[in-house]
């Protein structure tokens, strides 16, 4: 379809696509509570079976370093045989890990466990991207990217309420069992749910026809060389690269941030931490919607999308500042935003793949992406770990965390300028 034809669509009645994103937001979330529950039970279980602070912390370098190479492998994997069963194998892989944390009590058995665990979990964002590559066309891509990855922030306010409860009522075992079950269920929604637009009985026409709107070259084998000599990817790589360990920061070094900076107690991590995921997933969905609100006015895919990395790196700076805070809700404040504008600024860099590159190469790239984003998480858990053994302040953390996004956009520009798509004849 012409670009003139797309544009002359009106939007289609038909809400099969966003079913399609309900399930995305649904399998999101609950891999972050799958993710968090052995962090939630740490100090029950490091109390009853006398683990190790370095027993713990190989548990988190086992997981990072799996799931950062297990997510190129399913990116590649996605490309071949497509979003859901490449989403199946995913969810069906990081359950029996999960669930199989329930048969260890010490750390190092536990890695028996995590290292499944993450595999799977690494397949969940290509698959995700793949399907909403396929479902969503280019305007709609980013505000469907910031709905379903609102699902990580979900699974992390959720975790700490289930978790403690289902642990006290039924012992730390069941909160494994019982969340795993909830990945079934999920597993045959999607099994029994999900097709291609033009396979879906429920799609409409209209709906079709809209989803189809942007023009797709055909999807052909690329060699890992290939994409490694694209700019493009490289912006990927380097956007995940800086960003990604920001998140994690945010993830497992804000229980200890608050309890150290203002005397929070485990019990009362409750309220900051919701009001700071509360914020994150405004911010995912904002920034996603803003984007694909100035694409649906004219901009160019080039303007839209670095307007909304710029506004959202722009409103992440105050996290510079979060140390130096008068008081815990004005430190809450300045972190809930910064969380607010990494899920915004994600959203966007998410959609580079499917913006830039041919339908059956996203995969591909967004694996190569995962691991950048890994090894910069690595990095940053080493930096903040030493900075607090010798300096003792997050200033240092959260200044690297507030310049990241603006070097991150000024890194994407300098590699992709005009945003140009990849030309498939420089793939053969």
């Amino acid at each position: 379809m012409t670009g003139d034809a797309a544009a002359a669509l009106e939007k289609p009645r038909g809400k099969v696509r966003w079913i399609v994103c309900a399930l995305l937001f649904a399998a999101v979330a609950l891999s972050y509570i799958d993710r968090l529950v052995l962090p939630t039970l740490k100090p029950e279980l490091q109390a009853r079976y006398d683990w190790s602070e370095q027993g713990y912390a190989d548990l988190a370098i086992a997981f990072q370093a799996a799931y950062g190479i297990a997510y190129v492998l399913f990116g590649r994997f996605v490309d071949r045989v497509g979003a859901k069963i490449g989403y199946a194998v995913a969810v069906t892989l990081w359950t029996v890990g999960h669930v199989a944390h329930a048969l260890f009590t010490s750390a190092g058995m536990m890695i028996v466990a995590r290292i499944p665990l993450a595999i799977g979990e690494a397949g969940a964002f290509p698959a995700a991207l793949a399907a909403t590559n396929e479902w969503f066309p280019q305007r709609e891509r980013a505000l469907a990217i910031g709905i379903f990855n609102a699902g990580s922030n979900i699974g992390a306010i959720l975790t700490p309420l289930l978790v403690p409860a289902i642990a006290v009522a039924f012992g730390w075992r069941m909160a494994f069992v019982a969340t795993g079950a909830l990945t079934v269920i999920w597993l045959v929604a999607w099994l029994a749910f999900y097709r291609s637009p033009r396979a879906h009985r429920r799609v409409t026409p209209e709906e079709l026809a809209w989803i189809e709107a942007d023009p797709v070259p055909p999807a052909r084998p690329v060699r890992w060389r290939t994409l490694l000599r694209l700019r493009q990817t490289w912006a990927y790589m380097l956007g995940r690269f800086l960003i990604d360990p920001v998140w994690w920061t945010f993830l497992f070094w804000l229980p200890d941030f608050f309890n150290r900076q203002y005397g929070v107690k485990m019990l009362d991590f409750g309220p900051p931490l919701v009001a700071v995921y509360v914020l994150a997933d405004v911010g995912s969905v904002a920034g996603g919607w803003f984007s694909s609100r100035l694409l649906s006015k004219g901009a160019t895919p080039n303007r839209a999308r670095k307007t909304a990395l710029f506004v959202c790196a722009l409103f992440a700076l105050p996290i510079i500042f979060a140390a130096q805070a008068p008081g815990l809700w004005w430190a809450v404040a300045a972190i809930g935003l910064a969380c607010a504008c990494h899920q915004g600024f994600s959203a966007n860099v998410y959609a580079i793949p499917g913006d830039l590159f041919p339908r059956g190469m996203g995969g591909s790239v967004i694996g190569l992406g995962g691991l950048a984003g890994a090894c910069g998480g690595m990095l940053m858990a080493k930096f903040a770990g030493t900075i607090l053994a010798g300096v003792g302040s997050y200033g240092p953390i959260f200044a690297v965390a507030g310049c990241a996004y603006l070097v991150a956009l000024l890194v994407i520009h300098l590699l992709v300028p005009h945003y140009t798509p990849v030309d498939p004849e420089r793939l053969a």
